[in-house]
């Protein structure tokens, strides 16, 4: 066979194992497995016997499930399947609970943070001063410093950028100044016009001498990028790794995605927001019309921050046995002295803290800081979010805040890029509208924007969507803002973005097609999984 003729087998062969080994075929697997075991116990144990002792197993699960902690919609999710399929859903529920490969990546993950928190030390007689002088930015600080070892930033300058479009030049000419290193983590990445002439500046800055360090999350290697791209990377000088990659066993760890997206230039320079890299992003290409999206820029304290975060995912995703083949110094690249100055950066107004969130500890940073916001608001709260699954918490304060007369509004798409997920967003719309909430459909397409605005003071920009996904599941981070001048960019973008949508009230609702409101509350029973 000649090199062409393999070449050409090897891009067909790569896609089509790779969708064999996809999460849903992975399920599909592993109850075959248990299809197997049943038949052994059924055939060579007493079925009174292996049924007794399913139901004595299931029944002890519902008891450890209702005595943890945490969101009565993850128990309900877990007791209901548990109940009514006692052998397969014990089965499952024990095959995860067993796993050793989650609680090793909390252990590296907790260590990293113990080491790093060291770099990120506050101004005491600030924190005096806030404590005394503004109680709201006061808890929330010291709340994110002890759970999410986030520290109170200032002097650092912050734009905002309203759509994609805006953002990749921006983006773009601030890695053509990187001198010392750049650190990239994303969620997606996608072959195309976005892509490529990110890719030529990072290969072009890598022979230069720039220490480019890019991450992605192992999902794209099912359909965006192909196989082993992380080694093609990485002879073209960039050192790449890739989270979590997707391999032909069902864990639990595969379930935790790593969807944050930050890229830091030079200790100095920071970007976040919901933008991943691909065409879409930009308007490059229309899947669900204009796709809505926004990101930020943090030039000063802030993006040292930035920086630490990355490094703790960086570090603690190795190989067992190579740890100082992957690890980054803190030292190195965080410490103030060690830092590239690159231009001259005007210290920027008010307060930024820059905040990771991991699906592995006990504490639901994302979904807590939501809930301040909404428990604290005075004026309003404008959400932006491409979901909306909620749990009781959430559906709780959003409602009360409205009660007490907030102006709580919901910025949400009208053309969904996940139907499911579409019509199970609408099925919260009756109790959200009853209650005062304010719904709006964006209507030119898809928004994919994950922001908070409160007050004309307070925001959130960052990968946090209003679903349990990124509520739990997921690794995401986020920036708390607090009196920078941007907050009121971001609330005039809401605003510019409520003239291009179309208030749903109970009446609109009603008009709603039944047959997906009935599919959607169908859906409600498993939203966990969503």
């Amino acid at each position: 066979m000649s090199t062409h003729s393999k070449a050409k087998t090897h891009k067909k062969t790569w896609p089509f194992l790779r969708t064999v080994f996809s999460r849903t075929s992975l399920f599909i697997f592993f109850l075959a497995v248990q299809l197997i075991i049943l038949w052994l116990a059924f055939t060579f144990l007493d079925e009174t016997f292996t049924l007794g002792f399913f139901i004595v197993l299931s029944a002890i699960e519902v008891m450890f499930i209702m005595n943890q902690g945490g969101s009565s919609s993850f128990k309900i999710a877990w007791i209901v399947p548990i109940i009514l399929f006692p052998v397969f859903g014990a089965l499952f529920y024990l095959y995860l609970k067993i796993q050793s490969s989650v609680k090793r990546m909390r252990h590296r993950l907790d260590d990293e943070v113990k080491i790093s928190d060291c770099c990120l030390a506050e101004d005491e007689a600030l924190i005096r001063s806030i404590r005394e002088n503004d109680p709201r930015l006061y808890g929330i600080s010291r709340y994110l410093r002890r759970e999410a070892h986030a520290p109170l930033c200032t002097d650092t300058a912050v734009s905002f950028y309203a759509m994609g479009e805006d953002f990749f030049p921006a983006f773009s000419e601030e890695l053509k100044k990187a001198k010392k290193y750049i650190f990239m983590e994303y969620f997606i990445v996608a072959k195309g016009k976005i892509w490529d002439e990110i890719l030529q500046i990072l290969k072009e800055k890598a022979a230069e001498g720039v220490t480019v360090k890019f991450m992605f999350d192992g999902m794209n290697t099912i359909k965006n990028l192909p196989f082993g791209y992380d080694k093609e990377l990485r002879e073209m000088g960039i050192d790449c790794k890739i989270f979590s990659p997707v391999i032909p066993a069902l864990a639990t760890y595969q379930n935790n995605r790593d969807h944050r997206k930050i890229c830091v230039i030079d200790g100095n320079t920071a970007f976040t927001g919901g933008l991943n890299l691909a065409d879409e992003y930009a308007n490059l290409e229309q899947r669900f019309g204009v796709w809505k999206d926004t990101g930020m820029m943090f030039k000063g304290d802030a993006a040292k921050a930035f920086s630490v975060l990355f490094m703790q995912m960086w570090n603690s995703t190795y190989r067992d046995g190579k740890k100082e083949t992957y690890r980054l110094s803190y030292e190195r690249y965080v410490h103030r002295e060690c830092l590239c100055c690159g231009d001259a950066i005007k210290p920027g107004e008010g307060y930024v803290i820059p905040y990771g969130d991991s699906p592995l500890d006990e504490e639901n940073v994302g979904e807590n800081v939501y809930l301040n916001i909404l428990h604290t608001a005075r004026d309003y709260v404008h959400i932006m979010t491409p979901y909306l699954i909620l749990d009781d918490q959430m559906m709780n304060a959003l409602c009360f805040a409205a009660k007490r007369g907030v102006d709580v509004k919901i910025l949400f798409p009208h053309i969904p890029d996940k139907p499911y997920a579409f019509w199970l967003g609408h099925s919260y719309y009756p109790e959200l509208l009853t209650n005062g909430v304010r719904i709006f459909e964006y209507e030119p397409g898809f928004v994919h924007a994950k922001e908070f605005i409160s007050d004309g003071r307070v925001g959130v920009i960052g990968t946090i969507n209003l679903d349990f996904r990124s509520l739990y599941l997921h690794f995401e981070n986020a920036a708390y803002l607090h009196d920078v001048p941007a907050i009121l960019d971001m609330e005039a973008d809401f605003q510019n973005c409520l003239g291009q949508c179309r208030e749903i009230d109970m009446e609109a609702f009603k008009r709603l097609p039944w047959y997906k409101l009935l599919f959607g509350n169908l859906l409600k029973l498993i939203a966990p999984l969503f």
